[in-house]
C-alpha cells in the first residue's frame, strides 16, 4: 500500500490525469454494463423509516421529482394534516398534477382518543386506495402511514393485501418510523434514516424550512 502511495506521489499531473481518466473509463464500462442488465420497468413500492429525521422529506423529493417529469401525483397524510407545512405550500402551485388529502388529525398522544383515531386512518386509507387504483395517478405517497400500522389502527397484511394489486407502473411511497417487517419485506426500495444528532435534544424547536 505505501508502495502505490509513493509511485502516485512521484507522477506528474499529466500521469495523474491519464491515470484517473483510464480507471474511470473501466469503471464507466463496468456500469454501463451492469446497466444493461436492468430490463425490469415496474411501479415501486418504497418505504422511508427509522429514527433519523427526512423520510417526509425525501418522499416529498420525489413527488416535486415526479411533478418535475410531468407525472401526477397523490399525497394521502395519515398524521400531519393538521399543520400548515411548506410541502403543502409547494404543491397547490400544481393543482393540475397534485391530488392531496390531509386526514390526519394530530399524533395519538394528541388525540388521547384510540377509537377516533381508528376512525381518522381508515378513512386515510380508504382514500389512499382510491388513489392507488387511479389509473390518472403515476406516483401515490402515503406520509406517515407507518405510525398508525404500528399502532394497530390498520392491519398491515390488509394493506400488503391490497398493494399486491395495485396498478402495475403505479409507484407509492411510505413513511414513517417504525415500519413494519411485514412491509419492509414486501416493498422494492427500503431506506432507514439514522439519527446521529438532532437540534430538538439541545433544546432547540422545530424550525421554519428545516422541520415543516
Amino acid at each position: 500500500m505505501a508502495e502505490k502511495s509513493d509511485k502516485l506521489k512521484n507522477m506528474s499531473e499529466e500521469e495523474l490525469d491519464a491515470r484517473h481518466a483510464e480507471k474511470m473509463k473501466k469503471k464507466k464500462a463496468a456500469r454501463d454494463k451492469i446497466i444493461a442488465t436492468k430490463t425490469v420497468e415496474k411501479g415501486l413500492v418504497i418505504v422511508h423509516t427509522g429514527k433519523g429525521k427526512g423520510k417526509s422529506t425525501a418522499a416529498f423529493g420525489m413527488i416535486f421529482r415526479a411533478i418535475g417529469n410531468d407525472m401526477r401525483v397523490g399525497v394521502v397524510q395519515f398524521v400531519k394534516g393538521k399543520w400548515g407545512t411548506g410541502e403543502r405550500k409547494v404543491l397547490e402551485a400544481f393543482p393540475d398534477q397534485v391530488e392531496m388529502a390531509t386526514m390526519g388529525e394530530g399524533f395519538t398522544w394528541e388525540t388521547q382518543d384510540r377509537q377516533r383515531d381508528i376512525t381518522a386512518a381508515r378513512q386515510a386509507w380508504d382514500k389512499a386506495k382510491a388513489m392507488i387504483m387511479d389509473e390518472k395517478l403515476d406516483m401515490v405517497l402515503l406520509d406517515e402511514l407507518n405510525i398508525v400500522l404500528r399502532y394497530d389502527y390498520l392491519d398491515v397484511e390488509e394493506v400488503i393485501g391490497f398493494l399486491k394489486d395495485k396498478p402495475e407502473m403505479k409507484h407509492v411511497i411510505i413513511t414513517g418510523r417504525n415500519a413494519k417487517e411485514e412491509l419492509i419485506e414486501f416493498a422494492d426500495l427500503v431506506t432507514e434514516m439514522e439519527m446521529i444528532k438532532h437540534p430538538f435534544r439541545s433544546g432547540v424547536k422545530a424550525q421554519v424550512g428545516v422541520e415543516f
